[in-house]
């Protein structure tokens, strides 16, 4: 095994729990709890996928160089949505569903891109598709999201949990 392979464990692994916490986070009843400490988690790990994907694309950069800004995209969205959670300044709520929601259509951007190959046969580095589908998916739903919330509703996304 190639330290190449070695190290593209991580960004698997850790790629995989952000993209199970954050479901959880997103679904879970806004208060301190199995909200805050899957949210808590999410930012820990998306830090983590930056620095392995980084380093994979260190590593291999001619051929998956394009891991190095997903993965900054990624975190700097994290980092936006959990340091607005955190400060609490005047709109965070606004900018932390904004960095939440835009860090994880990052990540289902990277696994689509790398997994689009195996879906449709065409290489998901060259494919608009691949690219753009979490992005059109995911946008409107934070925007809906956000605006529920500025009204004062609880958009009904799943049912209630604790």
């Amino acid at each position: 095994m190639t330290v190449t392979n070695t190290v593209l464990l991580a960004p698997i692994a850790l790629g995989t729990a952000g993209l199970i916490l954050g479901p959880v986070a997103m679904i879970a009843r806004k208060l301190p709890g199995l909200h805050t400490n899957a949210g808590e988690a999410y930012h820990w790990v998306m830090l983590a996928v930056c620095v392995s994907a980084g380093a994979l694309a260190i590593l291999d950069w001619n051929r998956i160089w394009w891991f190095l800004p997903i993965a900054a995209g990624s975190y700097a969205f994290a980092l936006l949505g959990y340091v607005a959670a955190k400060r609490r300044w005047k709109g965070w709520l606004r900018a932390h569903l904004t960095g939440q929601g835009g860090s994880y259509i990052a990540l289902v951007t990277a696994l689509l891109v790398v997994n689009w190959e195996t879906l449709t046969g065409a290489s998901g580095v060259v494919s608009p598709w691949a690219w753009a589908l979490p992005t059109v998916v995911g946008s409107p739903i934070i925007f809906w999201v956000a605006g529920e919330v500025a009204r004062g509703r609880r958009p009904k996304l799943a049912p209630r949990s604790e």
